[in-house]
This record gives C-alpha cells, sequence and structure tokens, in this order.
C-alpha cells in the first residue's frame, strides 16, 4: 500500500511577509490587489479570512468586506526563494516528488528508510524541518492516496497534521462534503445539491451506472472518489504545459458586452492562478468557448498575455460564430524546457 503525503504551506505568501513585517500578524492583510479596489488578491492573513477575504477576490469586494484591510505589494523573488528551501527539505526524504506550485506538492516516501518508513513520523519531521530553516508552518495530509492526503491536508489548518487510514475508510469519510473531490467546483456543487447530494455518503447511495449515465466517464471518479479510491500516481516527472481557468453560467449569455464583462473577471482569476508559476515562460494564449448547443471552440495565439490579447482572441471567434455561450475559459500555454521566465505582467496598484 502506497504511503502518500500531501503538503501545503499556510497562507504562503502573507506567512512569508509577517516574517518581515511582524507587525502585520495582528491585523488583516492581504497580498496583491490595491486600495483603488482594481485587481484581484493573491492570498490574505487568517485574520482578513474572518472577514470574508479570499484568495481570487477582487480588491473592491475585499474592501467591502474588510475595510481596514492592508494590500501589501507581492514579492515572487522572496516566496520563490522560500519555496526552494521547503522543497529541498521533501528531497531528504523522496525523489517521488509533484510539485503543484511553489507551496504545495505531493510526497509519495513508501520506499522511504527513515523512521523505519512511518509515514506520519516522516510528515512531522518534514513540517518540523521547514519551520525550523523557514519559520514558517506547513499543513500535511498522511494517507494511502492523492485524494485522501490532499483532503487530510486541509483538515486541520493551519499547521495541521491529519491522518487518513484505510481501515472503514468508506464509512470515515461519509461526512466529507462533496467539493472536495477533483473537478468539482462552485457549479456543478450547486448541479450536486440540486439532487440533494451534499456529501460523500450522498454519492455513495447512488451505483456506479447511475452516476456513469449522469455524469458520462466522470462518473466513474464519482464512484471511486467517494468511497476513498483513487489509482493516480505522484508523477515526479510532471511537467505542466498549460493552466485554465473556465467559468459555466447558469443561463446562456446572449450578446458580446455581457460575455466581455466576464472575460475580465476570468482573466483576474486566471491572473490570480499563474502568480504560482512565476517561472515559467508563456508560448500561447487560448480562449476557450462552449455554445448553447454544447458544442466547443477554441482559439488561441502568440500574443502578449494582457487582457486585450484575450478580448482580441474572443472576438476573432466571435466573429465567426456570434451565437449564446454557456461556458467560457482563459488559458495558457508553456513553453517546454526553458528555465526562467520572462515576468509575468502582473499590475499590482
Amino acid at each position: 500500500m502506497k504511503k502518500i503525503i500531501h503538503v501545503d504551506m499556510d497562507y504562503f505568501y502573507a506567512q512569508v511577509e509577517e516574517l518581515d513585517h511582524p507587525e502585520l500578524k495582528t491585523k488583516p492583510f492581504a497580498v496583491g490587489g490595491s486600495y483603488s479596489g482594481k485587481g484581484v488578491i493573491c492570498t490574505s492573513n487568517y485574520l482578513a479570512r474572518d472577514y470574508g477575504v479570499r484568495s481570487a477576490m477582487s480588491s473592491f469586494a475585499a474592501l467591502k468586506k474588510c475595510p481596514q484591510i492592508i494590500f501589501i505589494k507581492p514579492n515572487f523573488y522572496k516566496y520563490t526563494a522560500k519555496s526552494q528551501v521547503v522543497f529541498s527539505i521533501f528531497k531528504k526524504y523522496t525523489d517521488k516528488i509533484q510539485k503543484l506550485s511553489l507551496d504545495e506538492a505531493y510526497l509519495d516516501v513508501s520506499e522511504c528508510p527513515l523512521f523505519n518508513n512511518d509515514a506520519v513520523k516522516i510528515a512531522k519531521e518534514i513540517r518540523k524541518e521547514i519551520f525550523d530553516q523557514t519559520g514558517l508552518t506547513a499543513s500535511a495530509g498522511v494517507s494511502y492516496n492523492k485524494l485522501l492526503a490532499k483532503i487530510g491536508s486541509d483538515l486541520f489548518k493551519p499547521d495541521g497534521l491529519a491522518i487518513l487510514r484505510p481501515e472503514n475508510i468508506e464509512k470515515n469519510i461519509q461526512h466529507f462534503p462533496v467539493h472536495k473531490i477533483q473537478g468539482i467546483g462552485k457549479v456543478t456543487t450547486k448541479k450536486f445539491h440540486k439532487r440533494d447530494i451534499f456529501t460523500f455518503g450522498d454519492l455513495q447511495r447512488f451505483s456506479k451506472a447511475e452516476l456513469v449515465t449522469w455524469y458520462g466517464d466522470y462518473g466513474v471518479q464519482l464512484y471511486e472518489n467517494c468511497r476513498g479510491i483513487d489509482h493516480r500516481e505522484v508523477c515526479s516527472s510532471r511537467v505542466r504545459k498549460s493552466l485554465s481557468v473556465e467559468n459555466t453560467f447558469f443561463e446562456n449569455l446572449q450578446n458580446a458586452d455581457d460575455m466581455l464583462f466576464k472575460l475580465t473577471h476570468t482573466f483576474e482569476e486566471l491572473n490570480t492562478r499563474l502568480q504560482k508559476h512565476q517561472d515559467r515562460h508563456i508560448k500561447n494564449l487560448v480562449v476557450k468557448l462552449k455554445y448553447h448547443d454544447f458544442k466547443t471552440s477554441t482559439v488561441e495565439g502568440a500574443l502578449n498575455y494582457d487582457e486585450d490579447s484575450f478580448r482580441k482572441l474572443f472576438l476573432k471567434r466571435w466573429e465567426e460564430r456570434q451565437e449564446p455561450i454557456r461556458l467560457l475559459g482563459l488559458g495558457v500555454k508553456f513553453k517546454i524546457g526553458m528555465s526562467q521566465a520572462r515576468q509575468l505582467a502582473f499590475n499590482f496598484l
């Protein structure tokens, strides 16, 4: 049986800022954003989260929820340096490391000889070393697959550790909300709720055939995941080739003005997600549209990374087919084999 650890640094960018500015520990603040209300925030400390401030939230919304919030300009060179220390610690325990971002990774420690291959002790030591060498706290989940390890790392944040063992796992995870399953976002969650599916236990009531009838091939994953089954391997050689954000609308968008308005919000969300991939070169921009008849169309180009470029790509496709859409996606394709990237053009006022 595999031994998987998922490590997730706690409010990483904000926590790094607290090291340089200890006075921020007693004040609600966010990394990114601006007092003008433009732009989105990367992350916030827990005091700001108590007011409802979240990652990828617009500055305008953050100011409404927390008028006294402090905005800190991001310093990705500083965050990258801390990340390198963290990942050097991981390498002491295993070569099987799947990096998800600067502050998050899966570790397969199934063959680690340290601590008699006790995964819980390994996770504790990793967290201790991270704190000793960086002054930062990390949360970890320990289990026998990636799904459960990731769920575990989020259970007792910040500075938490959770172990999900195989014994009685199907029963023990029945209370987990369905959005903990990979691929279930806000829109899909609401669709599940309409079927009175709120938890893993609710999903467990349905047969594999029923879930496949409703959700296609994804129904197989739902059937397995809600029972704690996940066959994915920790892929240490995995290189992300692209990154995208998609938004599905409850009602089809009918005109270009509405679509461009949604494009702005989708771009801000993509911008936030890209901030964890500062070391990558962008090769192409991609716009994806799904029409009212469920047909999908994509258009891409080697353009500068900015909102205007995405607008140009969208309008190019819109001129070819001016029909209602139910989904809009924006993404980038990365160059493979490049080392340091040109800095992405993020604007923090």
